[in-house]
């Protein structure tokens, strides 16, 4: 019998396929339990949307900045650190943040416990609707027309007060100390970013951009033929500001001067990943970094990423380009936009392989 061909793989019933799959409320993980060697048609992606060179440039590394003494004589020196990456790179690894390890690995923990119980422990959770609170889900990417490899849980805590009993037994606790000690290194990082655009170190937290969060814990599980597929494809965050947490798996590459490079993991090491709404207000000081994650045979990869945005009461305010960093020699760049606005705008052209921003430009 001979094998398939590429009018085989482009002639079938995809949306069916895709709907089985979801049906079972199992994810890729399921896929993977099967003993599945392959990757399916609905997950391969097209080569030259992908893209996947090789990120090993020995002349590139993320920065990675030490917050030990912040607060004392290093702090000039860490803001200076902090404006260098976030203008060149758009992300840079934290060491030294004050988030304990233990909740960085019970987080991490609770990951894969969650994804790895039994399906029908999980199943009730497992739901396409972004309005819920909490939801497990596998992604389809509608540009690319692919699934992509990795499940996902997501916790979304839209008000000030966040109420945890919302979130699954097995990874509450864990997930709940993960949220509340990268809230205060968010009001942290949010001081020092002040700091390195020239304004008041409050200034950030009394525009109420970063009240609203939303967690995320992806398990990209081993995959066949990674060079078929992709965790993650080239995107920007659509937020303000995302905190991430990666395991020992590699797999996140960021575009550096047209560039992929691998973002290591570093041990205790968290990630700061600039978004497209701090580049809008910052009119270009600070870059949101576009970035990937591959598929891989090593596995399962685990992350937890906490995305910072404006509340539901603020979803109104329009944000632009901020008044104190404007002048006659750095006029604004962008239109003012709601973060609504602008999500609605991402979600139908920020998944196309580059940036939406330029959209919004005067």
């Amino acid at each position: 019998m001979g094998g398939k061909t590429k009018s085989d793989e482009l002639n079938y019933d995809r949306e069916n396929e895709l709907n089985e799959l979801m049906s079972t409320k199992a994810g890729v993980k399921g896929l993977v339990d099967s003993g599945i060697s392959y990757v399916p048609r609905i997950f391969k992606v097209q080569q030259e949307l992908k893209n996947s060179e090789d990120g090993n440039y020995n002349e590139f590394q993320v920065p990675v900045i030490s917050l030990e003494g912040y607060q004392g004589e290093r702090r000039q020196e860490i803001v200076d650190d902090i404006l260098n990456a976030s203008k060149t790179w758009g992300i840079f690894q934290v060491v030294c943040h004050g988030v304990p390890s233990d909740v960085m690995k019970n987080m991490l923990k609770s990951v894969s416990e969650f994804h790895e119980q039994p399906r029908e422990l999980k199943e009730e959770f497992y739901s396409h609707d972004s309005a819920r609170k909490v939801w497990y889900y596998m992604t389809v990417h509608s540009v690319l027309r692919s699934a992509l490899w990795k499940d996902t849980i997501a916790c979304q805590f839209d008000d000030v007060g966040t109420d945890f009993r919302a979130l699954p037994l097995i990874c509450r606790k864990p997930m709940s100390d993960f949220v509340e000690h990268i809230i205060k290194l968010k009001e942290e990082l949010s001081k020092l970013l002040c700091e390195a655009l020239g304004l008041d170190r409050d200034h950030l937290e009394k525009m109420e951009c970063m009240k609203a969060r939303k967690l995320v814990g992806h398990y990209y599980p081993s995959c066949p033929e990674p060079e078929l597929t992709m965790g993650t494809p080239k995107h920007s965050d659509p937020y303000f500001l995302t905190i991430l947490l990666q395991g020992h798996v590699d797999g996140l590459q960021v575009l550096h001067q047209n560039q992929w490079i691998n973002v290591q993991p570093i041990d205790g090491a968290l990630i700061a990943i600039i978004g497209d709404m701090l580049q809008l207000i910052s009119n270009d000081m600070m870059k949101s970094a576009e970035h990937r994650v591959l598929a891989t045979r090593r596995g399962p990869r685990l992350s937890a990423a906490c995305f910072f945005y404006p509340t539901a009461v603020n979803q109104k305010q329009r944000f632009g380009p901020l008044k104190e960093l404007l002048s006659d020699d750095n006029p604004a760049l962008y239109k003012e936009v709601t973060h609504t606005e602008y999500l609605k705008h991402y979600s139908l052209h920020g998944c196309c392989g580059s940036k939406p921003l330029p959209d919004f430009w005067l």
